[in-house]
């Protein structure tokens, strides 16, 4: 068996590079870097040939089974420039496991999690230029793995392309780091136990559109998901994990089969311990949390996720009710918790956790990653 951590990664690169945009221009996922990275699964090879070669179209046949079954999972990191000007990936490790998790949940062939992780420092030292260095823009990743057979039927296929794609991208909300409006949907349901609801897949993020659609039709940014049986226990809101600070208990929903185990949950949960916070992974209903911000005691109310990082919320609204958390200003755990991985990523305060790694890039960019 061939090592992963000395298996070569060939690097063709464009002949015809794009201009970069400007860093006060980007938002979010809207303009692609020159490369990617690619790598391929067939059952006699199993994965094998990783290249980064020019950003470009694939080419799939109409019964590809991944446009009839949805067999497509991906998972979702960025990386850094720092004041220093060094590049840094936060907690690559984590999402390359996290994207294991995903495969398994699909029956899709899990891939050497050295070798993903290499897939990463080795587009991101090929495109390091694309690295933006305003305060608060990053080069948001994209690792995703697509089922490639070409027939009809319901089965895993045999065959699977794995690509990772690059983008420059500045904050995730248009609001920036101010509290947003989530509206609590006792209507639609996202997930439920036994099914995808904790693997990064595209069926879970078409589940979500229309009650997403709905909150935004009604003025609000999010929409905060409830249980799918009982429809009436907090899971996630949008496509993040979600945190309550009422009186001196912080409180998330616990890890259950359907929600995300997000890399920003799982920081967030281990500063918060550092710090010396009550933490409760416990289920908690909407009637609860409205009470609590009704009776002054819901304190603070966030969101966690790789794409916004940390995302205060000022308002909850739940059928024809709502409140207000904390005046509708960001609160101070909130803003310590973002100030403090946001230091981290950019390489301001010590990573006593190590979760951040340094590419390489003159060795990225200038010859193959070995």
């Amino acid at each position: 068996m061939s090592d992963p951590l000395k298996t070569p990664i060939s690097i063709t690169r464009t002949e015809t590079p794009h201009a970069r945009p400007a860093d006060n221009a980007l938002s979010f996922g809207k303009v692609f870097t020159d490369h990617m990275f690619i790598m391929n699964y067939n059952a006699d090879k199993g994965w094998h040939d990783p290249r980064v070669v020019p950003y470009g179209k694939l080419s799939l046949d109409p019964a590809t089974s991944v446009l009839h079954y949805g067999q497509a999972i991906f998972d979702g990191l960025k990386a850094f420039r720092g004041a220093d000007g060094k590049i840094r990936l936060f907690r690559a490790q984590r999402h390359a496991e996290r994207l294991n998790k995903s495969c398994a949940a699909l029956c899709i062939p899990t891939l050497d999690v050295d070798l993903v992780r290499r897939s990463f420092e080795a587009i991101v030292g090929v495109d390091n230029e694309w690295v933006p260095s305003a305060p608060g823009t990053s080069l948001y990743v994209r690792p995703t793995i697509i089922a490639t057979d070409v027939a009809l039927g319901v089965h895993p296929a045999t065959n699977y392309i794995y690509f990772v794609i690059c983008s420059p991208v500045g904050a995730y909300y248009k609001e920036g780091v101010k509290p947003v409006r989530i509206l609590a949907s006792d209507k639609y349901v996202r997930a439920v136990k036994g099914g995808l609801g904790e693997a990064k897949t595209a069926a879970n993020y078409a589940a979500s559109l229309s009650g997403q659609q709905e909150a935004e039709d009604k003025g609000y940014t999010q929409v905060l998901w409830l249980d799918g049986v009982e429809r009436k226990y907090i899971d996630e809101v949008g496509t993040m994990n979600i945190w309550m600070l009422i009186g001196d208990e912080v409180v998330t929903p616990p890890l259950e089969g359907t929600i995300l185990d997000g890399v920003t949950r799982n920081s967030v949960m281990t500063l918060l311990n550092d710090w010396g916070y009550t933490v409760s992974e416990r289920r908690i209903t909407i009637d609860e949390v409205m009470q609590a911000g009704h009776d002054g005691t819901l304190r603070e109310m966030w969101g966690t996720g790789t794409a916004a990082v940390v995302s205060p919320v000022g308002e909850l609204g739940y059928k024809d009710d709502k409140v207000f958390i904390g005046n509708g200003g960001t609160g101070a755990l909130t803003q310590r918790l973002y100030d403090h991985i946001t230091g981290i990523q950019y390489g301001r305060e010590a990573d006593t956790h190590g979760w951040t790694s340094v590419v390489d890039v003159p060795a990225a960019a200038e010859k193959q990653i070995a």
